[in-house]
């Protein structure tokens, strides 16, 4: 009877000091982007007034979110309403991106993962897939690949698919004995985790990509097609996946080649998934109607946006009976302040002149390089590269960077839309788990190390900027993106 007892004031101590230690940390990490921008904002820069204020409100967002003091969402609302407050820009330019479809992009994704998960219908599309190709371990590892490349298209979430995904490789590693630690268990929470980040950018999916295509509208004036952006990345999906899968295979050899009554596994758990539901029919056809909507933009030109949304609500609607308010009461909104927040962000810039100013300032060395084909797409792959190692998480780093890289192809005449892809896919390469949260999720499930990913990320981003020198001059004009 005495050992609770004495074990509750050691957690409730240990308790205190933690939550003691947080707040000095959050007073810490608070300090410099609240100081720097108002030295900033008082600084003699010789700027016009306006230019100068918004570069300083800028660099608060920037280095809030960096730090990451508070949510992005919290901090991208923050830097709007000081936009406003402190008279920078009026009302309607400071909450712009509120106005612009990106947001709302983002939300019709975001009502996607939804329907997938609660319908079911994302699982049971990952067991189908992986019981056609096969039980070994070499077709199972592919098998994990190609079921998050499909699921892209059903659920927009690199997040929400690695949790989908992670149940079911997770009962195929307890179905070969394995666990944690082993080969088989490191191979395919690895590999679905890595790709999973990838996907979100060669497909416009996610936060990132989407802030990133919005930025490339907004900022850069051309107009971005889901339909052309797919094609464009075909080709390096079709090589990442086998590229991933053979690296897989070769770094993490099994220690059983073959899963014993592997089909059988996979056979009960759709047996215990029963036959399809309505909600798992219904789910599916509105998905695929989203899908031929978005693959066919390039003939009625609606935006990506409107059918994202569009197909969501559709699914929130009492007749439908997909989604519920219960459903959407649980959706985290603030991923749409964050995405709204960024593209006001370079609209304030814009309008301000500050953008001007940073991309001289920040991007001036980069001018040389991006007039020659081959060293600017090396140049712009590895520069983004690096600065997400900095700026670790992939939306703020395109949500700060994007802007600055659409006003300086614009100033100086270049292929905005070009340039802009090539920048959200730098974001896709990565070697440490920090700088995404996708791989924070994998990481989580304690079947791969820091270690693991630094060696697949590094090997898979030098055959990915490899592999741009040979599609973006060669294969891209042939699909318009001079």
């Amino acid at each position: 009877m005495t050992a609770p007892t004495t074990l509750e004031p050691q957690v409730s101590a240990a308790s205190r000091t933690t939550s003691t230690s947080f707040r000095s940390g959050d007073l810490l990490r608070a300090v410099p982007p609240v100081l720097i921008p108002i030295v900033l904002w008082f600084l003699p820069l010789n700027l016009e007034p306006r230019a100068q204020h918004a570069i300083a409100v800028t660099v608060f967002m920037i280095l809030a979110w960096a730090t990451e003091m508070m949510d992005h969402g919290l901090t991208g609302l923050i830097g709007c309403y000081l936009f406003w407050a402190l008279k920078v820009v009026n009302f309607d330019v400071a909450f712009s991106g509120f106005a612009n479809d990106t947001p709302w992009f983002l939300m019709g994704a975001i009502l996607f993962g939804s329907m997938a998960s609660k319908s079911g219908l994302a699982k049971r599309l990952a067991y189908l897939v992986t019981l056609r190709i096969g039980t070994s371990y070499e077709r199972l590892l592919l098998a994990l690949i190609l079921s998050d490349f499909l699921l892209t298209f059903l659920v927009p979430s690199g997040m929400a698919r690695v949790t989908i995904m992670a149940a079911v490789a997770a009962g195929l590693i307890g179905a070969f004995g394995l666990g944690i630690g082993s080969n088989v268990g490191r191979g395919m929470f690895l590999i679905l985790t890595y790709t999973a980040g990838v996907f979100d950018k060669t497909i416009i999916a996610g936060a990132a990509a989407i802030t990133g295509r919005g930025v490339i509208e907004t900022v850069g004036h051309t107009q971005v097609l889901w339909s052309q952006w797919l094609v464009a990345f075909l080709p390096s999906d079709i090589i990442t996946i086998l590229v991933a899968w053979r690296l897989t295979l070769w770094l993490y050899p099994p220690e059983t080649a073959s899963l014993p009554g592997g089909i059988q596994y996979l056979k009960d758990e759709l047996r215990k998934a029963g036959q399809w539901t309505s909600l798992e029919k219904k789910s599916l056809a509105l998905m695929l109607g989203a899908i031929v909507f978005w693959a066919t933009d390039f003939i009625h030109h609606i935006s990506p946006s409107m059918i994202g949304l569009g197909i969501g609500l559709l699914s929130v609607l009492p007749f439908i009976g997909i989604l519920e308010i219960t459903d959407l009461k649980k959706l985290n909104f603030l991923q749409l302040f964050f995405v709204a927040a960024a593209v006001s962000m370079g609209n304030v810039l814009s309008a301000t002149k500050g953008l001007a100013v940073l991309t001289n300032t920040v991007l001036a060395w980069l001018e040389p390089l991006l007039r020659n084909n081959a060293l600017s797409i090396l140049a712009l792959y590895w520069t983004g590269f690096a600065y997400h190692i900095f700026l670790a998480s992939e939306i703020s780093m395109l949500a700060t960077s994007t802007p600055l890289l659409m006003g300086f192809a614009t100033e100086h005449g270049l292929n905005a839309l070009k340039i802009g892809m090539l920048w959200v896919f730098s974001s896709g390469g990565k070697i440490f788990v920090y700088q995404s949260g996708v791989l924070v999720i994998g990481y989580s499930y304690g079947y791969f190390r820091a270690k693991d990913i630094l060696r697949l990320g590094l090997l898979m981003s030098i055959v990915d900027s490899l592999l741009l020198l040979v599609i973006v001059p060669f294969y891209w004009p042939l699909i318009g993106i001079r």
